[in-house]
């Protein structure tokens, strides 16, 4: 395919374990990390550093930030254009009301437009103003939705023209509105299409409901001019998803109790102790869907007391079921 494929940044799970995980397929072109909170940065939380981790493959990071306050937004992206990657992208999508709420993620996309013009110039300015030596700025990049339940596609081209003429390079579109849930309507692929065609320049990638194979074919129908696809839950039931769409899966059997006690591995060397409980439930709460009883499986992870009980659940339950241990994907 010719599309790049990209990791979403996703809470709990776009760290550098996770990424790990997947590299070991392979990887993919781009990693959002999860979203970094400006204020939390700005004033050196005490988790912000794990936030800022990347590994091998640092050169493929897109630092996402969130916030509400034009001038935190700057100075975290000055912190972040010092960071190795490709570049800082804007959270505009994220519709969750415990963000949403704060003036942060699609609240930008509902504000008056002079007020988010206003940010996206500060966040511009800070990374030209970060390059050194004649090289390159950072990209900026901003993943958004359709906007607020107000929707108008008058409305939304207003909106990413202002972003592109206040120099935003590439823009990441999850084809719904703020309140549309994912069972209930299929994205709008189209609209990343019709963003792909207003901005021939600027790389739009597609994100949502991508799974497997079909369910790319069937967006890439309606958008074929995407330049990208991101992908995200499905990446933490099936690491190996990218190198299944890039047709490049192991020809051996994966030996899938190891991949998941190398995980919890990496989740004590890359994450404070506050996070393992987090991280590893999110994780397993979709991994354990690769298995005969998943239900099983994720009931036990979910109720670990802590890593050891987890490694120890996990070996039990492919002494168990040995002949899921070793999978061809």
């Amino acid at each position: 395919m010719n599309q790049k494929l990209i990791l979403a940044p996703m809470a709990t799970l776009s760290h550098e374990a996770f990424r790990r995980c997947v590299a070991k397929f392979g990887g993919c072109d781009e990693y959002f990390n999860e979203m970094i909170n400006a204020g939390s940065l700005i004033h050196q939380g005490p988790f912000e550093k794990y936030y800022l981790t990347s590994g091998s493959e640092s050169e493929k990071m897109v630092w996402q930030l969130t916030g509400s306050r034009s001038d935190y937004m700057k100075t975290a992206t000055q912190i972040l254009a010092e960071l190795p990657g490709i570049g800082v992208d804007i959270n505009m999508g994220c519709s969750a009301p415990q963000i949403a709420c704060t003036g942060a993620g699609i609240a930008w996309m509902t504000k008056p437009i002079a007020e988010t013009q206003a940010m996206v110039k500060e966040v511009k300015s800070a990374l030209e103003n970060s390059s050194k030596d004649g090289k390159t700025p950072p990209r900026l990049s901003v993943k958004l939705r359709l906007g607020g339940e107000d929707f108008t596609e008058k409305g939304f081209f207003d909106f990413t023209d202002m972003l592109i003429s206040e120099g935003v390079q590439s823009l990441t579109l999850h084809p719904r509105t703020q309140k549309e849930k994912l069972a209930r309507r299929l994205p709008r692929y189209e609209y990343v299409e019709k963003l792909a065609l207003r901005y021939p320049n600027i790389p739009v990638n597609l994100n949502g409901e991508i799974r497997d194979k079909n369910s790319l074919e069937f967006a890439l129908k309606k958008a074929p001019h995407a330049a990208g696809v991101m992908i995200g839950r499905e990446a933490a039931k099936r690491p190996w998803i990218f190198a299944k769409l890039k047709g490049e899966l192991p020809t051996e059997k994966v030996d899938m109790q190891q991949l998941a006690l190398d995980f919890i591995d990496d989740i004590e060397k890359f994450q404070p102790k506050e996070f393992f409980k987090t991280r590893l439930q999110r994780f397993f709460y979709y991994f354990c869907q690769n298995f005969d009883f998943a239900n099983y499986f994720k009931v036990q992870m979910l109720n670990s007391e802590n890593n050891e009980d987890a490694r120890k659940r996990i070996k039990e339950y492919f002494k168990k079921q040995s002949e899921e241990r070793f999978k061809t994907l």
